[in-house]
């Protein structure tokens, strides 16, 4: 298992070499992305991931750092089905989405991008709610809505994910208002968590998972804030000292889980 990561910035201004969130998960050739900030697809396509491969898009909350690149992901996943006569290998791509009325309107916009988007393979989205959205032989993924955003009509807005694959288990922290968003999921243990650091201090998350005795294995941060962007080696200097298995994530990583 493989995760890539396409984007590692929060929504501050256009900072050098970072790209809004943007992450993905490939498991036996099979791409399952999660959020689309700006440029992910580019920045997939030149680190060598097959975009033909992509089954699944999994947005966390529409703020745009999150969801910029969605509408040029699709597009671009179109464009090279069409120009190498190649469909996506899985059958489609299926899009996993808090709120449909974002969706229309890049669905929208890309109807009036020229060819009136017509693809030859099925586009389904789906609006996220709380369970399991995806289960097959290689992984499961399991929304968790959290309060970085309120309630919209009896449906939530913001989510975050757990992950089951390769007998690890991954969480995806989307943006959370606190650590207790996560506190039912941490309390579980896990191998990895992908954790935020735009609305968190990195150090004090490392402090609190380290006082309440979660069983967390390693904690990759992203989405970073001004604490990692302006002291990227101090800031992961003071959380390798609370805990050691800790990285900091940058745009084009990729890591073997």
């Amino acid at each position: 298992m493989k995760l890539y990561i396409f984007g590692s910035c929060s929504g501050t201004e256009p900072m050098p070499h970072r790209h809004h969130t943007a992450l993905a998960l490939e498991i036996n050739k099979r791409v399952y992305w999660f959020d689309a900030g700006e440029n992910c697809s580019h920045t997939a396509f030149t680190m060598g991931v097959d975009l033909l491969s992509v089954s699944d898009i999994f947005i966390s909350h529409t703020h745009m750092d999150h969801v910029g690149g969605l509408g040029n992901l699709l597009w671009n996943i179109r464009n090279y089905s069409c120009n190498t006569k190649q469909l996506p290998r899985f059958g489609g791509v299926t899009v996993y989405i808090p709120n449909l009325d974002t969706y229309d309107g890049i669905l929208t916009v890309l109807k009036n991008a020229g060819g009136n988007y017509r693809t030859e393979y099925e586009t389904p989205v789906k609006q996220i709610t709380d369970g399991t959205l995806l289960k097959n032989d290689d992984i499961e993924v399991a929304a968790h809505h959290n309060h970085h955003l309120p309630q919209k009509e009896d449906a939530w807005q913001s989510f975050s994910f757990s992950i089951t694959a390769e007998n690890k288990k991954i969480l995806y922290s989307g943006d959370v208002k606190t650590l207790e968003d996560l506190s039912p999921l941490l309390s579980q243990g896990c191998d990895l968590l992908l954790m935020e650091t735009g609305h968190h201090k990195p150090d004090e998350v490392c402090q609190t998972i380290l006082d309440r005795g979660y069983g967390v294995k390693s904690i990759y941060f992203l989405h970073h804030g001004r604490v990692i962007l302006n002291d990227y080696d101090g800031a992961l200097a003071r959380c390798q000292k609370i805990f050691p298995s800790v990285k900091f994530c940058n745009d084009a990583d990729v890591f073997t889980l």
